[in-house]
């Protein structure tokens, strides 16, 4: 049967071949620090059940004190071949749809056989074997050679730098303050501000808690847990009886306004900034916030409005 593991290994194998490209760029001062970062990745990806919570919480701390530290650089780019045929911007972005267009397929597919794949992981499988399509897809219409990928994977990485990773550590750390228990002492501390029987306040309190968490997490789906727990559900769900798909999706949105507005989303704020190499590394999330802030307005209104008729 076809694992979320076979993922890992796969995600893991691509992360030992940056690491082992990094520690070949004698361009790069600070290649070790390269080669050991994206080495703990694949490692964490190859044997994170086996180090067990304890050993994870390590390496962990350990990526956090290589990039806090500043050990991760950029060396020369190097002067690889370019593929034999150029792609027509048409071409590369038909290649960039094979991945949602498999991952939508197969997570219905793949559910039809069970004994075959992992039907409760189906859309990340998915989402793994559309990456493979594009990527051979991609090799083949531009005569490139697998190195050439690699190469331009790994001079990506060193461009985004821990940025890359940074979704994903904030996720697990919305599971981590979910399981802690954080929403249930915010809600505490937030119902002693919200007046008795306003929902208005409530709403207004939800949502510009939506926003600030995610400013300060840097991802919507890790404030999400903590402000269902503190007011989502207690407040807006049970109390006063809210439609619950209407106040997670609003919410949801709610979030995705804090998002425009910190540079803790690196995917999204700092990420184009470094590939575009913008001399000013903060002017996306500036430009954003004109546009974040009445969005929100609207999405809390949009709350009170729908999720209560």
């Amino acid at each position: 049967m076809i694992t979320l593991h076979w993922v890992y290994a796969l995600t893991g194998a691509f992360f030992a071949a940056v690491s082992l490209l990094s520690l070949r760029d004698a361009s790069n001062a600070k290649r070790w620090g390269n080669a050991i970062f994206w080495g703990l990745l694949a490692l964490s990806m190859w044997g994170g059940d086996s180090l067990g919570d304890f050993g994870n919480g390590l390496l962990v701390i350990a990526l956090t004190l290589i990039a806090g530290t500043g050990q991760l650089g950029r060396g020369v780019a190097p002067a690889s071949t370019p593929p034999s045929t150029p792609a027509s911007a048409g071409r590369l972005f038909g290649i960039a749809l094979i991945i949602p267009v498999t991952a939508l397929i197969g997570t219905f597919v793949f559910k039809a056989f069970p004994t075959l794949v992992e039907a409760k992981q189906a859309t990340l499988i998915a989402l793994g074997v559309g990456t493979i399509l594009a990527l051979v897809t991609g090799l083949g219409v531009m005569h490139a050679r697998p190195a050439h990928a690699l190469q331009e994977g790994r001079r990506l990485l060193d461009s985004v730098g821990w940025a890359a990773i940074l979704p994903q550590m904030l996720a697990s750390l919305g599971a981590v303050f979910a399981v802690a228990g954080v929403g249930g002492v915010v809600g505490d501390m937030m119902r002693t501000l919200i007046p008795s029987g306003s929902l208005l306040a409530a709403v207004i309190a939800y949502g510009l808690g939506m926003a600030l968490f995610t400013m300060i997490m840097g991802n919507a789906f890790a404030a999400f847990p903590v402000m269902m727990a503190a007011i989502g559900m207690p407040l807006l769900i049970t109390q006063y009886q809210g439609n619950a798909a209407v106040v997670a999706a609003i919410g949801m949105l709610a979030g995705f306004c804090g998002t425009l507005m910190t540079p803790m989303a690196a995917n999204f704020n700092l990420v184009p900034a470094a590939l575009l190499e913008l001399q000013d590394r903060y002017g996306v999330v500036r430009r954003q916030v004109a546009t974040a802030l009445p969005l929100l307005v609207i999405n809390i209104g949009f709350i009170y409005i729908f999720a209560f008729r």
